[in-house]
């Protein structure tokens, strides 16, 4: 078992108690448990046979013991019991977005429904809205998330997809026979989710790299192997279809794969209109002849068009800049200077200051902004400003065992269901970097969540809205918001918007980035972290941006840690 597969077991837990109603700080120290074990970077089974596990963040006696018991017999008699009180389609409840233990537990025990067919069955019957403290804004909600989840099956998040697939092509290249190989459609593009995983490959032996694809340690079972095309199921559930092209065929046959739809009809349309016909073998001229494209910039060039990046490639004005000569020099990892959103174990993060810094540091930064929670998001252990106070002084200490690196200040401030900032002014003109962010009151309408954010804009402390939509990917629709009210304050006021890069985030999106670079609104890339092995998530974030359009000058965190408190200090619109 790997380090996910323990703490999988230790969710699920936590998970069952809260649905049975049992004690909460009991379910948050066992969810608090598996979070830190799921990203440990030691191997958990290295930790055990050398009687560590203690060493990590909530894992005391008793959890330890209940990892001994999985390592030494595969099972936990612990969760076998608390599987066999609850029926088995009563945890996949949770699977519904917007869903949590909480609801689970009364829809169980009130209704006994035992499944999302039933709770669909429920909710049309309008038998949800009475449950205490459901209703029935909650029970349309529940039925959208239902909804939401029929919508997005076999659908993965851009994490967990992009890592396995380039794992496989690492391992093709490894076959001699395989040229460019490499992953296509909406992976490709770095879409926030992705269905299956597309891979290409251009080879004078098909054969050759079929096989060798077919026969990887990965492959759990193969579903499918002809000549040029085979498709498999990996070990860890994904669907992975290999296709392998002739090598003349190999750029148009790309750019055909990695699509999207609509910006391959653009293409065709563009080729139409010049007497050509562009198909995936390449151009058919008007005598019938065809001339093949090796790579993806003779299929772009042969339109006239400068090579368009994957991620541009949504129809959305990419053809005309690229014919025009006025496409974005797109941010890349390596423009990102420091990380404007971390959390440490002084609210909800599993690691220290100086952890945190540490592994900033690792990955070439020169900051990093500690923004733990204020105080009204208890749930989070969200800081008094006294505990703020204690905090600064322990980053001072980093800043002086760590310099030139720089620990800055910050704080993820509530915007209270109010309006209301969660600390005074006072507590905030104290701080580096003010993050401002809506946990509570997702649900109040358009006008009273817009007009929360635009008051939050308007406080001459706050830096950055995080998170700015409030979405999960797969688990809930954003909050009601007009944009266009948020980008047009942000623009007049100076205040920036985040792309926030935890994969179930990516808020903003592409397209919503975009119409805040274009309204000429900064944006700030941050990982919201909360361990040290979090940062690692930049790269969704940056990919996340490239799909925006944006470049090293529309991000604020490509500036220097001197030129970003300039910026700051100079104030706001």
């Amino acid at each position: 078992m790997d380090n996910g597969d323990i703490a999988q077991v230790f969710f699920d837990i936590a998970d069952m108690l809260e649905i049975k109603g049992d004690d909460w700080y009991r379910v948050r120290a066992y969810r608090r448990a598996a979070d830190a074990m799921a990203h440990y970077p030691e191997e958990l089974t290295t930790l055990w046979e050398e009687d560590r596990l203690e060493e990590i963040p909530g894992v005391g006696k008793a959890i330890a013991g209940k990892v001994d018991e999985i390592l030494h017999t595969g099972r936990l008699e612990f969760y076998e019991r608390l599987k066999s009180e609850i029926p088995d389609g009563v945890v996949s409840l949770l699977g519904i977005p917007g869903v949590g233990p909480k609801t689970v537990h009364r829809l169980y025990m009130e209704l006994g429904l035992v499944s999302i067919p039933d709770v669909e069955a429920a909710a049309r019957q309008h038998k949800l809205r009475h449950l205490k403290g459901l209703g029935p804004k909650s029970e349309q909600r529940i039925l959208q998330g239902i909804e939401m989840l029929h919508r997005i099956s076999g659908r993965h998040l851009l994490a967990t997809a992009l890592p396995v697939a380039e794992e496989i092509v690492e391992a093709l290249r490894e076959c001699p026979a395989a040229k460019g190989v490499t992953p296509a459609g909406s992976l490709r593009r770095c879409a926030p989710t992705v269905g299956d995983i597309d891979i290409l490959a251009a080879s004078a032996s098909p054969q050759e790299v079929i096989d060798h694809f077919v026969s990887l340690a990965q492959v759990y079972e193969v579903r499918s192997q002809g000549d040029t095309k085979a498709t498999v199921i990996l070990d860890r559930g994904l669907q992975v279809d290999l296709m392998v092209l002739e090598e003349g065929h190999y750029g148009s046959l790309l750019q055909h794969f990695t699509g999207s739809k609509d910006h391959n009809a653009a293409l065709r349309g563009l080729a139409r209109r010049q007497g050509l016909s562009l198909s995936e073998y390449g151009f058919q001229h008007e005598d019938g002849s065809v001339t093949p494209c090796a790579t993806e910039e003779e299929v772009y060039s042969t339109l006239g068009l400068d090579w368009i990046p994957p991620e541009l490639r949504e129809a959305r004005g990419e053809l005309e800049a690229a014919r025009e000569g006025r496409l974005p020099s797109l941010i890349t990892e390596r423009d990102i200077r420091g990380d404007l959103h971390a959390h440490s174990i002084y609210s909800d993060g599993a690691d220290t200051i100086e952890e945190m810094a540490r592994a900033a540091m690792a990955h070439g930064y020169e900051y990093i902004v500690i923004t733990d929670h204020s105080q009204g998001l208890g749930v989070a252990g969200g800081l008094a400003p006294e505990e703020l106070a204690r905090q600064r002084q322990e980053i001072s200490a980093a800043n002086e065992k760590l310099a030139p690196f720089r620990v800055l200040a910050g704080t993820e401030l509530e915007i209270r269901t109010d309006g209301a900032l969660d600390y005074p002014d006072e507590v905030l003109a104290a701080l580096d970097v003010v993050v401002a962010a809506v946990h509570l009151g997702l649900h109040q309408d358009e006008e009273k969540m817009t007009g929360r954010i635009v008051a939050a804009m308007r406080n001459p402390h706050v830096d950055i809205i995080a998170h700015p939509t409030g979405r999960l990917l797969g688990q809930r629709e954003g909050v009601a918001l007009d944009f266009e009210a948020v980008v047009s304050e942000a623009a007049r006021t100076g205040t920036m918007l985040e792309i926030n890069a935890q994969p179930s985030r990516l808020d903003l999106g592409g397209e919503l980035a975009r119409r805040a670079i274009e309204q000429g609104v900064m944006l700030a890339l941050g990982s919201d972290a909360h361990h040290a092995e979090g940062l690692g998530v930049m790269r969704f974030g940056v990919v996340t941006a490239r799909r925006g359009w944006a470049e090293p000058a529309n991000v604020v965190n490509t500036l220097s840690c001197e030129e970003l408190l300039a910026k700051l200090k100079g104030g706001k619109g």
